[in-house]
């Protein structure tokens, strides 16, 4: 039998598997562990996906038909599953939420039905077998610069923000923890034994152990918003898709919150964003995703299923591309 080199040991276990099973029905316990394998080891997907495709164009190896209903049910799901990881055109992403997000209709800073609603929707992320990274604003506790205009210094105002990220996101962290999602707090400000120094590659690491990464601290540096902090970490984790989570459905020929005549864009091209001046994140953070072909999707992150939606396909909020 000829098997392919695969980087992922569990994709290897798989192929064996799906032929194992295929060629005969009295091994199906075969196809349950490689499955299995797989499906707790999904570290370098697109390695594992060429590996598929070279695998399934060997003449014979795989029948083009094989019967589901020899299959178990759990294996069906499976199978499902595992077609859907695969096939994905995301695989890792980074969400940014803004600060305000978290606040609820009292105007409280931090409202724990608030952080839940986000926490599920990360959930439904993970459970499709994405890598999820966050990145979370702190306008909700202390913004640097309303605090310029109230006679704090700028830069102090912004080291006051970066840690008010902190906050949120190890709020976000404890409630994605009831769920049963594993996930860790990075920052890029050092802070002993609340969470680790910002360093892609244990990021990385992180995030193909299944593990949320929720970056805080934005750049590590004052005058930068959040949003220049969730460019840079997309860029660094080598995202598939930024996604900026918002309480409009995309963007919109003008506010739509103040013109009821703008129209919303399906698609928009980083440049026609430029041309027509609209405003999706601060231009630094704008720039750095166009230099560095960063997709951005903006999309009302207060709808449940919204993020689960872009993540299989479908036509939800706008992407710049």
């Amino acid at each position: 039998m000829f098997i392919p080199y695969v980087g992922n040991i569990g994709m290897a276990t798989y192929l064996v598997g799906v032929t194992a099973a295929a060629q005969n029905k009295k091994l199906m316990h075969v196809w349950d562990a490689a499955a299995t394998s797989c499906l707790m080891n999904r570290r370098h997907s697109d390695e594992a996906l060429r590996s598929r495709n070279l695998f399934t164009r060997r003449k014979g190896i795989i029948p083009k038909k094989i019967k589901l209903e020899k299959f178990s049910s759990t294996s069906i799901k499976k199978i499902v599953y595992l077609h859907q990881i695969l096939n994905m055109d995301y695989k890792r992403i980074l969400l940014k939420l803004s600060g305000e997000s978290f606040m609820g209709d009292d105007g409280y800073s931090i409202d724990y039905q608030r952080i839940h609603h986000f926490a599920t929707e990360v959930k439904s992320a993970v459970d499709l077998g994405v890598q999820v990274g966050v990145v979370i604003g702190g306008g909700n506790i202390f913004r640097g610069v309303k605090g310029a205009g109230r006679g704090f210094d700028r830069r102090q105002g912004d080291y006051m923000g970066m840690l008010a990220t902190v906050i949120n996101s190890m709020a976000l962290q404890t409630v994605l923890e009831e769920l049963g999602v594993e996930a860790k707090v990075m920052s890029a400000l050092k802070i002993e034994g609340i969470c680790d120094k910002i360093f892609y590659k244990n990021a990385i690491a992180l995030l193909e152990a299944g593990k949320v990464v929720i970056f805080s601290a934005g750049t590590g540096n004052p005058f930068f918003t959040t949003d220049s902090g969730a460019a840079l970490r997309a860029v660094e984790i080598g995202a598939d898709l930024l996604l900026k989570g918002t309480r409009v459905d995309g963007v919109y020929t003008a506010d739509p919150e103040k013109d009821p005549t703008a129209t919303k864009y399906d698609e928009i091209t980083f440049d026609e964003c430029y041309e027509k001046k609209l405003n999706i994140m601060d231009l630094t953070a704008f720039t750095l995703c166009k230099e560095n072909n960063m997709k951005i999707c903006v999309y009302n992150a207060n709808i449940p299923g919204n993020l689960r939606q872009i993540l299989e396909n479908k036509k939800v909020g706008t992407l710049v591309h």
